[in-house]
C-alpha cells in the first residue's frame, strides 16, 4: 500500500515536473515576444522624436523670418534665410540626437574653447 502511494506520488511529480518545463518554455516565448516588441516601441518613439525635432527647427526658421520680413520688409530674403538656418538646426539636432555629433562640452565653452 506505501509503495502505491508512492509510486502515485512519483508519477505526479513527473507529471507536474514536465508541465512546468512547458510552462516555463512557453513563459519563455512570451518573454522574447514582448522583449521584440518593446524594441520596436523604443524604434518608433525615437523614430518620432527625432522627426518631431527636425520639423519644428523648419518651422520655427520659416515663422522667425516671416516676421522679420513683416517687420523689417526684407521680403523674401529674411524667410529664405532663416528658412535655411532652421533647416540646418534641425539637421544639427537630429545628428547630435541620434549620436552622430557630439553634444558640445559645457566646460569647453566657460573657458571659451581652451
Amino acid at each position: 500500500m506505501t509503495d502505491d502511494r508512492e509510486e502515485g506520488l512519483d508519477k505526479r511529480r513527473a507529471q507536474l515536473g514536465a508541465e512546468l518545463a512547458t510552462k516555463r518554455v512557453e513563459a519563455g516565448k512570451e518573454e522574447a515576444i514582448e522583449a521584440s516588441a518593446e524594441a520596436s516601441r523604443k524604434g518608433y518613439a525615437q523614430a518620432m522624436k527625432l522627426s518631431s525635432e527636425f520639423i519644428s527647427a523648419i518651422i520655427v526658421g520659416a515663422v522667425l523670418g516671416y516676421v522679420l520680413d513683416r517687420f523689417v520688409g526684407t521680403a523674401p530674403w529674411g524667410m529664405i534665410v532663416l528658412l535655411l538656418l532652421g533647416f540646418c538646426a534641425g539637421v544639427l539636432n537630429v545628428l547630435r540626437a541620434a549620436g552622430k555629433v557630439a553634444k558640445p562640452d559645457p566646460a569647453e565653452r566657460q573657458n571659451g574653447g581652451k
